[in-house]
């Protein structure tokens, strides 16, 4: 499918705009979350039940990968010219988006996952309230990027940091209190 020229400058200024939305809507539930499910809701404090909150949560992005890859396969059950697979042909363009959004679920999960993780190691109710925040801010990040897929860069952009910005907080969370406690 050809497309059309993109006004590089216009569309890096949409995706400066979109990802700045994100990372306030992005800024304000995690705050939410992280200070406000503690008082709400029981969260475990013993190292093996942080594990089995964040592994239990983090099924819902498993999930996602699950969704992802059911839409690739229904298109190559249905589609002659990509049903013998990736390895023999390019995608359709029926295929080719809903391909994109599974390569990039399943990356954006695997980190996510990986930090979820880390998390579960930081004592106190704050670091899995902050992972269940990003679970739902995974779950929103997905829906947008997928709905804005065919629109482009700037049609991704707002969804995208929304997947990404939680997973990289708790990365800089996780990191800051390794070295904290290793300083200690």
């Amino acid at each position: 499918m050809p497309t059309p020229p993109v006004d590089l400058p216009r569309e890096q200024k949409r995706i400066t705009v979109r990802a700045i939305a994100a990372t306030l809507v992005s800024v304000i539930v995690l705050s939410a979350a992280t200070f406000g499910l503690p008082g709400a809701i029981d969260l475990p404090s013993d190292l093996a039940a942080r594990f089995a909150f964040v592994v239990r949560i983090d099924l819902i992005l498993g999930l996602w990968v699950v969704f992802a890859v059911r839409q690739v396969a229904r298109i190559r059950f249905i589609s002659a010219e990509d049903s013998r697979g990736s390895a023999y042909a390019p995608p359709s363009d029926r295929l080719a988006v809903p391909a994109a959004f599974l390569q990039n679920t399943l990356e954006q999960a695997f980190v996510a996952v990986m930090a979820h993780l880390a998390m579960a190691t930081v004592s106190g109710p704050y670091s899995l309230a902050y992972v269940a925040g990003a679970v739902v801010l995974f779950c929103v990040g997905r829906v947008c990027f997928l709905a804005g897929y065919p629109k482009g860069a700037a049609g991704r952009a707002f969804g995208i940091v929304l997947t990404v910005i939680p997973t990289l907080g708790a990365y800089v969370w996780a990191a800051v209190a390794t070295v904290m406690d290793l300083a200690s």
